[in-house]
């Protein structure tokens, strides 16, 4: 069975860990994997900002791409949310893609939700000896109804033992272009779940979407905490979590 990974633009530009962990993932699975070479962004910035016109070709330059695959699998609530939830509303005014777009939505899953509820996978190469707190992301919780599903995959791993937050579905202040529009607020509601990652004192923070990674462990940083490392779900699980330098990564 053919899966295409997207691999999103912001794994290829700053953590390309993520893409070969999810990759690894799914060929463990047993699937055929696809990854094609001329993917770039799933068109978010731009609908958020209001280009729709450039959002809009970068959706029917991905529909193009991943055609011929029986699944589309993103290591990102986000990116997939934005094909499965906005895809359909951004290209109305294009009738003729209707049943493109809407077989494009209904093949495309977020990373763990696929994991659990299409491969159903019954074990992980993944080991940590140590203990985890989990974020959940707003767009793959609210858009892709992504919850239990990283949670079931880390009790999988060997050694390792989940601390959850007062409120792991609170916003880390990321947002996409919201951090950049309103940077207080974006940096407060980050403290705020700084505090909350501390307050729990895990070895490490792991999560799904690498925006919010890359907000939250740069705030981290920032607060002068260097000892949290921040994960995202698919390095943990595949067991190439201990080969990044989660330091290397704060952009924030």
């Amino acid at each position: 069975m053919k899966v295409g990974l997207f691999v999103t633009c912001l794994v290829d530009l700053m953590r390309p860990s993520i893409g070969f962990a999810s990759l690894r993932l799914l060929e463990l699975a047993g699937y055929e994997v696809v990854v094609p070479a001329g993917q770039t962004c799933c068109g978010q910035p731009g609908y958020n900002s209001g280009d729709r016109a450039a959002a809009q070709a970068l959706a029917k330059k991905l529909i193009d791409e991943f055609a011929g695959c029986e699944y589309v699998v993103v290591p990102s609530g986000s990116c997939a949310g934005m094909i499965r939830t906005h895809y359909p509303e951004l290209l109305t005014e294009m009738p003729e893609l209707n049943a493109a777009v809407e077989s494009l939505a209904r093949k495309t899953y977020e990373l763990t939700d696929f994991l659990v509820n299409v491969a159903r996978i019954a074990s992980v190469p993944g080991q940590f000896k140590g203990s985890v707190t989990y974020h959940d992301s707003c767009s793959g919780l609210r858009e892709m109804n992504v919850k239990e599903q990283p949670r079931a995959l880390l009790s999988k791993v060997n050694g390792l033992s989940l601390r959850e937050m007062q409120q792991p579905e609170q916003c880390c202040g990321f947002g996409g272009t919201f951090a950049v529009k309103y940077g207080e607020i974006s940096t407060r509601i980050a403290d705020l779940k700084c505090a909350d990652v501390q307050s729990v004192a895990a070895d490490a923070l792991v999560l799904g979407d690498l925006g919010c990674m890359l907000n939250i462990e740069g705030r981290l940083r920032r607060r002068g905490d260097q000892d949290t490392r921040v994960w995202h779900v698919a390095e943990v699980l595949a067991g190439m979590a201990d080969d990044v330098d989660t330091n290397s990564h704060a952009r924030a």
